[in-house]
């Protein structure tokens, strides 16, 4: 068995690539690259042949996971659920840990990024909130407040 030497990254597939780079960029994720692939690597790992996506990928100022963010140029993508909720199936949220949770949300609100629930406390030590944004995506915010 191997062991895991690090959390690289997580991947989202999108429509709209500039708009979802645009939405993590303001909460302060950083490019760290944009690329088209396609070709045998792709059709390999992704087991769909003849595919060519374009892929962004960000990380945090300090380094550390990654976000990578695709869009499928061949074949269309396949439509997911947009509204889905916490208890359904798949990938549930990614969450980041910020600095001023409010100021944050009021921002993403501004840019039409609405809360999907409201700001939570936990235990008078965090303060969390989850934020619908491009494509359904939903962004859980933290700030540690104890």
């Amino acid at each position: 068995m191997t062991d895991i030497k690090t959390f690289d990254h997580v991947g989202i597939t999108v429509a709209d690539l500039d708009s979802a780079t645009a939405f993590f960029v303001r909460l302060g994720l950083q490019v760290e690259g944009r690329a088209f692939l396609e070709g045998d690597f792709l059709d390999t790992v992704s087991g769909i042949p003849d595919a060519r996506t374009e892929i962004v990928m960000l990380r945090p100022p300090s380094g550390g996971t990654g976000l990578e963010l695709a869009r499928f140029i061949r074949p269309d993508h396949v439509v997911g659920s947009p509204a889905a909720m916490a208890n359904e199936l798949g990938l549930r949220n990614i969450c980041f840990e910020i600095s001023d949770l409010r100021a944050t949300v009021a921002g993403l609100a501004a840019d039409g990024y609405g809360l999907v629930g409201g700001i939570g406390e936990h235990e008078g030590s965090w303060l969390m909130a989850y934020v619908r944004g491009p494509e359904g995506i939903v962004v859980s915010l933290a700030e540690r407040i104890g």
